[in-house]
């Protein structure tokens, strides 16, 4: 299935939309990496595996893995090689599982995506970022490479299942290295500043207006 994905898959996607990508030649190839991102579309999960030069893991909800009719065993061959990560989101610790997932990926080496915001941004400016980005590159010694999505929006508009025909741009940032703040995991004034870097990063790569405050969906306000 991975063979399928990455030498068919990936090609034609590639040649049916023609993403234009730039500095992924700066991907570390090897060693631990966080692929910190911008989240416009719900497809945005797919097409950074798809144009990065190496297999990056995302999370994935764990029921897509669990069904044991033919078309779940598909969907859960087809995600693992796509490199999703199941995590039970729907318990209290959803949020310690999925950074013990990240934790897993990286001290194996492996490439781990996360979108720093928390849910896709509805009104088109970049937020304010979760710190977990942070706990994951300072706990594992990961390099951060912000990634910045361009025009996913218009592949997959908010409510749209079938992708369409729309331009994309995938940005590349050089990596960042935290290394100097080793130790430090448990401030979380050094969480704050190395999310914020991060943040920045991704905003001068996508253009986006940054908000210093988390991103909150209409449910969210009007249960406020």
């Amino acid at each position: 299935m991975q063979f399928l994905i990455r030498w068919v898959l990936a090609p034609l996607v590639r040649m049916i939309w023609r993403p234009t990508v730039k500095g992924a030649g700066g991907v570390p190839a090897t060693g631990p990496v966080i692929f910190a991102a911008n989240h416009r579309a719900a497809v945005d999960t797919a097409v950074i595996p798809l144009v990065t030069p190496r297999p990056v893991a995302f999370l994935g909800k764990a029921e897509y893995f669990t069904s044991r009719s033919l078309k779940g065993r598909f969907v859960a061959r087809f995600l693992t090689a796509l490199g999703y990560v199941p995590v039970d989101r729907g318990n209290a610790k959803a949020g310690l599982a999925a950074l013990d997932a990240g934790r897993t990926v990286l001290r194996a080496g492996g490439a781990f995506g996360i979108y720093p915001e928390g849910t896709r941004s509805l009104d088109g400016r970049l937020h304010r970022g979760h710190t977990g980005v942070a706990s994951l590159a300072l706990s594992t010694g990961a390099v951060v490479v912000p990634v910045a999505l361009i025009g996913t929006h218009r592949v997959q508009p908010v409510g749209k299942k079938i992708p369409r025909l729309a331009p994309v741009e995938v940005r590349f940032g050089a990596p960042l290295d935290f290394s100097r703040y080793d130790g430090l995991e448990g401030s979380a004034a050094i969480r704050r500043a190395v999310t914020d870097e991060i943040m920045d990063a991704i905003a001068q790569l996508s253009g986006q207006v940054y908000v210093d405050r988390y991103h909150q969906r209409p449910g969210d306000q009007a249960a406020a």
